[in-house]
């Protein structure tokens, strides 16, 4: 995943389920490559694959405290895929407003043409 620009890499880390529902738990605080594991019925080293994409996409990091290793979320990537989903959600969001006021529009002409 190295040679994908960083949006691209988070993209792909997040088109994977397993991978979503790791940083849904992680939304929540820091948990062990064991915790995390535990609602899956996939092997440790699988889950340890789909960390390393996710903290080669930068979305999430590991810390160490003594025989711990907690991943953490990081949003700074996370945020710079919401900024830039966020201008086609202000593109999509002005053609919704423009439907709405079209609608209006004409039930406004049916109701007056009653």
């Amino acid at each position: 995943m190295s040679q994908l620009d960083p949006l691209s890499a988070t993209f792909a880390a997040l088109a994977d389920p397993t991978r979503r529902a790791i940083l849904a738990r992680l939304s929540e605080g820091e948990a062990t490559v064991g915790e995390l594991a535990q609602p899956f019925e996939i092997s440790l080293p699988a889950i340890s694959r789909h960390l390393k994409v996710l903290q080669a996409a930068g979305l999430i990091s590991q810390g160490r405290e003594a025989q711990r290793r907690p991943c953490r979320l990081e949003l700074r990537t996370l945020r710079a895929a919401d900024d830039w989903m966020g201008r086609y959600r202000r593109f999509w969001q002005g053609a919704f407003d423009g439907m709405d006021q079209y609608l209006a529009e004409i039930q406004k002409e049916d109701h007056d043409g009653e």
